[in-house]
C-alpha cells in the first residue's frame, strides 16, 4: 500500500494550524484503557492550506466560537453550565495574526457538523461551504424549530455549499473513496465514516517531492486510536459514544494507522494533545506552517 508519487512540477499545499479553542475532557470518554482521573487539554484545530499554484486558500474547521451562547439551545445551555471550554484565539484572530480575513479564504470544508468544528460560518460571507453530503439529514429537523437540535438550520450557507457524495469517488492509498478536489493530486477529500454522517478527512501534499500531511478530524480523539494502541470507549455517561457508528469509525482508524507506516506522512488528529502540546506558540502555526517531511 502506498500513496501516489508526484508527477512533474507536482503542485501541493502549504498547511498551517490555527488556533481555535481548547477542550477539557476526561481521557475516558474516548479510550477503554484510559488513566484514571486524567484530563486532557485538546485543542480544537482548525488548519489553512495554501495552494502552491493558485494560491487558493482552503480552511478546514472552524473550530469553537467564542460567542457560544449564539449556539443551538441544548449546546449553549450544555457550555454555560459546565466550565469545559476555552476560546483565547478563534479563528478569526489567528487568520488576522497573519493579515488575512474571512474574505480572502476560498473555501471551507467542515469535517462535521459538531459545535466544536464549525465556529462562526456567518462571517465567511464570500467562501465556498464543503460538505459531505451526509450531513444534510442533520438539518431534517433542525434549531430552532426543533429546540432539542445541536445542529443549526443556518449553519451551511444557502446556495454557497457543495454537498459532497462520495458514492463515486475513487481510492487512494487505504482509504476507498476520496476526490481530487483541485484535480492535481494536491489536496484530497476522504470520506471517513463513523463519527457523524458526513464526517470527511483531508489528505494533501507538503511538498513537489513526496510529503504528505492526513487531516483526521474526529476519527479519532486520541493518538492511541490510531496506533492501535487503545480501542473506543463505549459507556461513559456524558454521551455512550464519540462515534455514531463506532465499527464504522474503527474500521477507518484501522486504514489511517497504515498511514502510519509510510515514509513522510504526517497525521494529525483535530485534538491532538501531545501535537499541540509540542508545537503550541511555534512556526507550525500561522503565519508559520507545517513543515513537510
Amino acid at each position: 500500500m502506498s500513496l501516489p508519487p508526484p508527477l512533474a512540477n507536482q503542485a501541493f499545499c502549504d498547511v498551517s494550524a490555527l488556533e481555535s479553542g481548547i477542550l477539557d475532557v476526561p481521557e475516558d470518554m474516548f479510550i477503554t484503557n484510559a488513566v484514571p482521573g486524567k484530563v486532557l487539554i485538546a485543542p480544537s484545530l482548525s488548519f489553512l492550506l495554501q495552494h502552491s499554484g493558485t494560491k487558493k486558500k482552503f480552511l478546514f474547521d472552524l473550530g469553537i466560537r467564542k460567542d457560544y451562547h449564539n449556539l443551538p439551545t441544548v449546546v449553549a445551555d450544555l457550555l454555560k453550565s459546565r466550565n469545559f471550554i476555552k476560546v483565547e484565539q478563534d479563528v478569526l484572530e489567528s487568520l488576522e495574526k497573519g493579515g488575512l480575513q474571512p474574505a480572502d479564504i476560498d473555501y471551507v470544508c467542515l469535517s462535521h457538523c459538531h459545535w466544536d468544528h464549525t465556529g462562526d460560518t456567518h462571517v465567511f460571507k464570500q467562501s465556498q461551504f464543503i460538505v459531505g453530503a451526509g450531513c444534510r439529514s442533520l438539518f431534517e429537523d433542525s434549531w430552532p424549530s426543533n429546540p432539542q437540535s445541536s445542529f443549526a438550520a443556518d449553519l451551511l450557507p444557502e446556495g454557497r455549499t457543495e454537498y459532497l457524495d462520495p458514492s463515486d469517488w475513487k481510492p487512494i492509498g487505504p482509504f476507498p473513496r476520496a476526490f481530487d478536489f483541485f484535480g492535481d493530486g494536491s489536496l484530497y477529500i476522504i470520506d471517513a465514516p463513523g463519527h457523524l454522517p458526513g464526517h470527511a478527512n483531508v489528505l494533501a501534499r507538503t511538498s513537489s517531492d513526496g510529503g504528505w500531511i492526513y487531516l483526521a478530524g474526529d476519527s479519532a480523539h486520541h493518538r492511541k486510536l490510531i496506533t492501535l494502541e487503545a480501542d473506543i470507549a463505549v459507556g461513559h455517561p456524558a454521551w455512550n459514544c464519540a462515534h455514531v457508528d463506532k465499527e464504522a469509525a474503527h474500521d477507518h482508524i484501522v486504514r489511517i494507522n497504515k498511514l502510519l507506516g509510510l515514509p513522510r506522512v504526517q497525521v494529525l488528529l483535530a485534538h491532538d494533545e501531545p501535537w499541540y502540546s509540542t508545537h503550541k506558540g511555534g512556526s507550525s502555526f500561522w503565519p508559520g506552517k507545517i513543515e513537510s517531511l
